[in-house]
């Protein structure tokens, strides 16, 4: 099974607008380079954080299609939009994403912290579509387009 990433967003700090990047070098044991989490500077540092986040281009559509909630430009926070890939089925594996290697962490449910600074019906919106946690194995370079791959 393969997937593609569509989208890149880091935040190079908790609280703060989520930046489309069409690259970044993810950091193994880190996560992604410019990105809060691998900064040590996000909300959750510390106590519930996630090297590398990420939600399906799918359930993105979905979500904005049901609800109406905003989740066009980083909205739900997520490092990397994919494509074409079923997150769940990555349970246990590691994957392979542009020149990284990533090991699936856990699901990523959303919190109540997500809504307080973008907008109300987030949290409800995320619910059983809020992606997934992975961890950085290895080093590499990850673009727009890229591919996924389970190793």
């Amino acid at each position: 099974m393969q997937g593609k990433v569509e989208r890149i967003y880091v935040a190079p700090q908790g609280g703060v607008e989520m930046q489309k990047v069409s690259q970044v070098e993810a950091l193994a044991g880190c996560g992604l380079e410019g990105d809060r989490y691998c900064g040590r500077t996000g909300y959750w540092t510390g106590v519930d954080e996630c090297q590398v986040t990420l939600i399906a281009a799918e359930d993105l559509e979905d979500i904005k299609r049901s609800t109406g909630v905003r989740v066009d430009n980083g909205e739900h926070r997520r490092n990397l939009i994919t494509r074409g890939i079923d997150l769940e089925s990555l349970s246990g594996k590691q994957f392979q994403v542009g020149q990284a290697i990533l090991e699936y962490d856990r699901p990523r449910p959303p919190c109540s912290y997500i809504q307080s600074i973008t907008q109300p019906g987030m949290t409800r919106a995320l619910v059983g579509h809020s992606g997934i946690c992975a961890r950085v194995v290895q080093s590499g370079l990850i673009q727009d387009e890229d591919t996924i791959e389970i190793l």
